[in-house]
């Protein structure tokens, strides 16, 4: 059976009213017209709507269930109407963002705490994961804009990269570890000490890597490895092993216990950028957090 969702609509505003003129009137329709939908859906249904009590029509116990589906699609309506008029004012909306874990921490949600406050109209969908994964959502339209480091991009002719912010990777160990007093942290002192791992998947796992063989450290003895950026560093912060960290992204959660170490390579260099889908339009929401991010790199 297909019942029309605006005949819904007009029986609940006649339940409401009790009265077919003054529905019709609420509903922008003429008498006739809302009496003849109603013929038409009592037939439909086969089923009466309303019962004669003198020069009244009362509602049938059939009719008030169906008129609050029928409330139910006004209110939604309302709803949409208010919605695309506040969106076309760029008052109301949602930005769908993807970002990986550490640049989805303290870095990027005080951003979002300030978005959310200063426009309250609109939604924020975070996605966090890793390159690789943020890469198919951004592809596959699950989020609108990445912000995370340069592969990203990859190889995906579809997918445009623009930097905002310029970072590098640090080795980052607790504050009072032995090597902190040094003033030169050579290759063989890393490689003396163990380390803190990031998964093997992990873009800021292989680009530290390649760096520090690059640099002369010929072995890493990993004896812990974390997939969640909070559990390394609390892990890092109560021991003396070492991980790699972005340094930007890493500042808001040093505190007085962690401390990059006196140690850089040119391959540590990690730009932090808006990925979109090519010739994407960007609205208002998005624009401002990008807008903030921007600023904040610059600081």
């Amino acid at each position: 059976m297909n019942i029309d969702p605006r005949h819904l609509a007009q029986l609940s505003a006649i339940v409401e009213e009790q009265s077919f003129q003054l529905a019709a009137e609420r509903m922008g329709l003429t008498q006739p017209a809302i009496s003849r939908n109603m013929r038409g859906l009592e037939a439909r249904l086969g089923s009466p709507l309303f019962e004669r009590s003198g020069k009244r029509s009362l509602p049938t116990a059939l009719a008030k269930r169906l008129a609050r589906t029928g409330m139910a699609i006004r209110a939604a309506q309302a709803e949409a109407e208010t919605d695309a008029s506040l969106m076309a004012e760029g008052k109301r909306g949602i930005v769908r963002i993807g970002a990986p874990p550490i640049v989805a921490g303290r870095y990027l949600t005080q951003i979002l705490i300030q978005f959310l406050e200063e426009k309250p109209g609109w939604r924020v969908d975070l996605q966090v994961g890793l390159v690789p994964e943020l890469r198919s959502m951004l592809s596959r339209g699950r989020v609108d804009i990445v912000i995370g480091p340069r592969d990203v991009m990859n190889a995906d002719t579809g997918i445009t990269f623009s930097p905002l912010v310029e970072d590098r990777i640090g080795i980052l160990c607790r504050a009072d570890h032995p090597l902190v007093h040094q003033t030169k942290v050579s290759p063989k002192d890393l490689q003396s000490h163990s380390w803190l791992a990031h998964s093997r998947d992990s873009l800021l796992r292989q680009q530290t890597e390649m760096a520090l063989l690059e640099s002369g450290v010929e072995t890493l003895d990993i004896v812990c490895e974390v997939g969640a950026i909070s559990a390394a560093l609390e892990i890092v912060s109560s021991t003396d092993l070492l991980t790699a960290m972005p340094v930007k992204m890493t500042l808001p959660h040093l505190e007085d216990r962690l401390k990059f170490l006196e140690f850089d390579h040119p391959l540590f260099h990690r730009p932090i950028g808006l990925s979109t889908r090519r010739n994407a339009q960007l609205d208002e929401g998005a624009t401002w957090l990008i807008d903030r991010f921007r600023c904040r790199g610059a600081s």
